[in-house]
């Protein structure tokens, strides 16, 4: 089953989606971008893709914050 994976990230006062070398955005609040990158990746599950939403941290790091492979177990 293909597997997506969307990248959250700050870009100086706003805050970006990063996916499939994309870019979607700007978002006011990290909480706006997870909104709308859930809502895209649940729309490709229904196409029968997996998704992951990593979001980057204070550190730089990208970590992994919510996957549809725990919402359907949920």
């Amino acid at each position: 089953m293909p597997h997506a994976r969307y990248f959250i990230a700050r870009n100086q006062d706003a805050w970006i989606i990063r996916y499939d070398n994309e870019e979607f955005g700007p978002y006011k609040t990290q909480s706006e971008a997870m909104l709308f990158a859930v809502e895209a990746a649940k729309n490709l599950q229904k196409q029968g893709s997996e998704a992951d939403i990593c979001l980057m941290g204070d550190n730089g790091h990208f970590r992994p914050e919510w996957s549809t492979l725990r919402e359907t177990r949920a």
